[in-house]
């Protein structure tokens, strides 16, 4: 269907040509999900795109968006790509100082900001943006904070862009589609800064050929498992590549994306909404399994026996289908028991009309995987980068192999590094890192990108991470060891929220443990301890320290020797995007290993 399409508008044009009337995207309202047509879809994005235009936009234009997803995030990056304008997205956890280096370094003139809380941490950065010229608030900004842009820049609300286009659109009714006609391939679309767990963000150049190369490649690859019947629900940041991708992706089967109101109301959205497929990272999902295990380990001895079998049930007969083996009659009436009993209330929490979960932006835990899988939730799990404009890899929907990303997808080509590197080859790529010609040529060899990720495929040509190649660490008897691995199989742990393995240059392995009090809840009596203990209180406890040591000597039996886990030390800082991790949720382990540097060596000492 986008066979030849090369640029962001072709696609649009296409898709409502195709199907006009179907809905194009969604979001809430009270208890109640509106909709847009495609066509209603199409004519939105002209009036913004006309509207920007009209207040000062110009083709080539480098326009800063700070905003939470929400159906405005979308509907201005459509309006900015299909005016030849280049739009730089900026994570909403991001801090003035961050703000200021991607805006600066991009060359940014136009900034758009969601709403006062985003505006007041620019403010006072905005002296130093020389470049800036033109500010768009999405939500209405109290006049006292508009009174502090300095005179030379234009201020206007995105109601006021969306009016001033709407005039724009009576006057001149082609005017749109004649941008779309004037859109080329080689069109720079978008500058994607990656989320720096080791250095500054590079700024990767991605072209309208790059991103409609990737969709392409996942119609490819997916068999026609998509159609225009399926909803998403959609609640990754947009400014991270795989939320991008997750925008596009009714440009390309036509399905329509519904915008959640935020991560912590996605439950209730889930029930609303009834999405068929969804994207999301592995946290997500580990905070899943989580959950349903708590409540089990807190039911009663019966509920938990009835889990066991369940458990024990579902194993045998997907154990059978993945060897390609026919379950036994028995086995298919113990499984749909199993099924109807246990299975089917986790399934049932998300809609029950889930028909695919896609999972990328790092490894996730095959118990994991395969406890969904019982519930008939069915995880796509994927594999890609900013660079390679999210997925490469994707788990084909005729069969997945827990522990793998799948098969290259579409025309993506790969192959290895003598030290094990995955080297990547796709039109659905970055061009470049933007005014990085070091990191570039660093990064490309003879047109392969070096994707930083070790890995290798099995006997199935199904593509298995072994590790980021930066985060192996060699211990002082050479040996080299995962900490991805080991920290996934830690998570599927009851009272493990975190963990980060520590023992570059060392004899022998240690870890820092994140730990949240929801999970100590059933043990605080047995502990002796108030229900009102702090996670300080919590570290301290030796009882705690016990469960902990209890579930690292579980770890431990299932790693070789050299792998297994010496000492911990429970940290007490709750990991989130503020200090511990990418706004994609990955652990930035320089940050986290120069925090604990101190406790780090009293664990060697």
């Amino acid at each position: 269907m986008i066979q030849g399409s090369k640029t962001i508008g072709n696609l649009l044009q296409q898709r409502v040509n195709r199907t006009p009337d179907n809905n194009a995207i969604g979001w809430i309202e009270g208890l109640e999900v509106k909709h847009l047509s495609f066509a209603q879809y199409k004519k939105t994005i002209a009036k913004l795109a006309l509207g920007l235009l009209k207040i000062g936009m110009q083709p080539t234009e480098k326009v800063s968006l700070f905003s939470q997803t929400r159906k405005e995030w979308h509907l201005l990056d459509m309006a900015v790509l299909n005016s030849r304008a280049i739009l730089v997205p900026i994570y909403p956890s991001y801090l003035g100082h961050e703000v200021d280096y991607i805006f600066t370094h991009s060359d940014s003139s136009i900034m758009i900001v969601e709403d006062n809380k985003q505006f007041e941490k620019i403010l006072p950065e905005l002296e130093k943006w020389k470049n800036l010229k033109l500010i768009i608030a999405i939500d209405e900004l109290p006049s006292e904070s508009v009174k502090k842009i300095r005179n030379a820049i234009k201020f206007h609300t995105y109601k006021e862009v969306l009016d001033v286009g709407s005039e724009e659109v009576k006057n001149n009714p082609d005017a749109f589609d004649n941008l779309i006609l004037n859109q080329r391939a080689e069109d720079i679309a978008s500058i994607i800064y990656t989320s720096g767990t080791t250095g500054e963000p590079k700024g990767a150049v991605i072209t309208h050929k790059g991103f409609a190369t990737m969709l392409s490649n996942v119609v490819a690859s997916t068999n026609g498992a998509f159609s225009e019947k399926d909803v998403t629900l959609t609640f990754l940041p947009l400014s991270h590549v795989l939320g991008r991708a997750d925008s596009l992706l009714p440009l390309a089967f036509g399905i329509e994306s519904v915008y959640a109101e935020s991560l912590e109301k996605m439950v209730d959205n889930i029930a609303l909404v009834k999405p068929t497929v969804m994207l999301a990272v592995p946290r997500i999902f580990e905070k899943i399994y989580g959950k349903v295990m708590e409540q089990i380990n807190n039911g009663s001895f019966i509920k938990k026996h009835i889990f066991n079998w369940a458990q024990t049930v579902a194993q045998k007969y997907f154990d059978k289908l993945d060897q390609d083996l026919s379950p036994s009659t028995r086995e298919i009436i113990e499984y749909k028991a199993a099924y109807a009993a246990v299975f089917s209330k986790i399934y049932n929490r998300f809609g029950g009309r889930i028909r695919y979960f896609v999972s990328g932006g790092a490894p996730l835990a095959v118990e994991i995987i395969k406890f969904l899988r019982y519930a008939n939730l069915t995880i796509l799990e994927g594999y890609g980068l900013t660079e390679t404009i999210a997925p490469c890899f994707l788990n084909p929907m005729s069969k997945q192999i827990a522990g793998t990303v799948g098969r290259p997808m579409g025309e993506v080509e790969v192959k290895f590094a003598e030290d094990g590197e995955i080297l990547v080859r796709t039109e659905a790529m970055l061009t470049e890192y933007y005014k990085n010609p070091k990191a570039t040529a660093d990064n490309f060899v003879d047109g392969w990108f070096k994707t930083g990720d070790i890995g290798e495929f099995n006997s199935q040509g199904y593509l298995r991470i072994t590790d980021r190649k930066k985060d192996i660490i060699i211990t002082s008897g050479g040996k080299n060891v995962a900490p991805q691995k080991i920290e996934n199989i830690a998570k599927t742990k009851a009272h493990i929220s975190q963990m980060v393995v520590i023992g570059e240059k060392r004899n022998f392995l240690t870890a820092l443990i994140g730990i949240e009090k929801e999970a100590f809840i059933p043990d605080l009596e047995t502990l002796g301890l108030s229900p009102n203990v702090t996670v300080e209180e919590l570290a301290s406890h030796q009882g705690v320290r016990d469960i902990i040591q209890k579930e690292i000597d579980e770890v431990n039996t299932e790693l070789a020797r050299f792998e297994s886990i010496k000492k911990f030390t429970i940290i007490t800082e709750e990991f989130t995007t503020d200090n511990f991790l990418t706004p994609s949720l990955k652990v930035k382990r320089k940050v986290v290993t120069e925090r604990y540097k101190a406790t780090i060596e009293a664990m060697y000492q």
